[in-house]
């Protein structure tokens, strides 16, 4: 193979920062969605790298090479360095696994503790409220999920800062948010650099469901004001309760970036369309050629395959 297989493993450290900056300058519902699709993109074409780098290897061990009936000197002769490069992405690719297997056992474990930390509470349609004095609230996926509220929260808001409320939990809910985070997560661990992906993924859904709640109130100085509201409330309540994991909760992220975000003008209008299209080239530039080099990778291996099992093929000199 030649230095394409290493082209999906270098470019998420230059697609990162250009996705960073472009889901800056979109609306959050666009944004958010970008975000996820060049993690899951990058993370795919990365753990492809990463297999064909071990698949390398193991066509030299002698049982692979007899099954194929393949000549291991001629693949030696190809890529001498193939055996110990292997090796460290074989290694890399089962730390991936484990990670991702841990990551999915601990989504599955969180869900099945919902329903038993919801099951002593009653419940109106999807709304749970909890008797806590502590101020909270947040978007529980899940069966049963729904939109978990104390009695505390609702104390501190009034009726239409109740409504902005359950509107952005009620917007986590229906645009499958933890979905969206759960694929950071899996995709942060094929590869370091999508880690920067994360963050700002979390304030992109954030925003999306402030803005599906300034939508269904008609009022975005409203909307603005609960959100600060029960952020201060929030931050104002006892230390020491915790939520159930895979929460979403009402007052994360960076509270005065969302307010200013509900009370300016939407992102493009006040964005400049031109550096918009300049990162998204960059971009995208990155996706292709991470795309095409995988695909270049692959078909240099099976070069190499065939080669090495016509040598094996051939009859040897006098």
């Amino acid at each position: 193979m030649t230095w394409a297989v290493w082209a999906p493993l270098i470019t998420p450290f230059l697609a990162v920062p250009a996705a960073r900056r472009l889901a800056a300058a979109l609306p959050p519902r666009p944004a958010a969605l970008l975000l996820v699709a060049a993690a899951g993109i990058l993370a795919c074409l990365s753990g492809a790298a990463l297999a064909l780098l071990a698949g390398a290897a193991v066509l030299r061990l002698p049982v692979v090479a007899s099954l194929g009936h393949l000549s291991v000197p001629l693949l030696e002769r190809v890529a001498p360095a193939a055996v110990p490069v292997g090796v460290v992405a074989a290694m890399a690719a089962g730390a991936v696994a484990v990670a991702v297997a841990r990551v999915l056992h601990g989504h599955r474990a969180a869900r099945a503790r919902v329903a038993r930390e919801l099951a002593g509470h009653s419940r109106a349609g999807d709304l749970t409220v909890l008797p806590d004095e502590g101020a909270d609230a947040y978007a529980l996926p899940g069966r049963p999920g729904g939109v978990v509220v104390t009695a505390g929260m609702l104390r501190g808001l009034d009726a239409d800062e109740r409504a902005v409320l359950l509107a952005h939990e009620r917007a986590h809910l229906t645009g499958r948010h933890h979905l969206l985070l759960l694929l950071a997560r899996l995709a942060a661990c094929v590869h370091p650099a999508l880690r920067g992906l994360r963050e700002p993924l979390a304030f992109q859904v954030e925003r999306w469901a402030d803005e599906a709640a300034a939508a269904a109130v008609g009022d975005r100085r409203l909307a603005a004001r609960a959100v600060a509201r029960a952020a201060l409330a929030a931050s104002a309540a006892p230390a020491g309760r915790l939520r159930p994991a895979g929460a979403l909760p009402a007052a994360a992220g960076p509270v005065p970036r969302r307010v200013a975000a509900l009370l300016a003008a939407p992102p493009l209008a006040r964005g400049s369309f031109a550096r918009a299209r300049s990162v998204s080239a960059v971009l995208l530039a990155c996706l292709l050629l991470s795309g095409a080099a995988a695909a270049e990778a692959t078909t240099d291996l099976h070069e190499d395959i065939e080669s090495a099992q016509a040598g094996s093929a051939a009859p040897a000199g006098p």
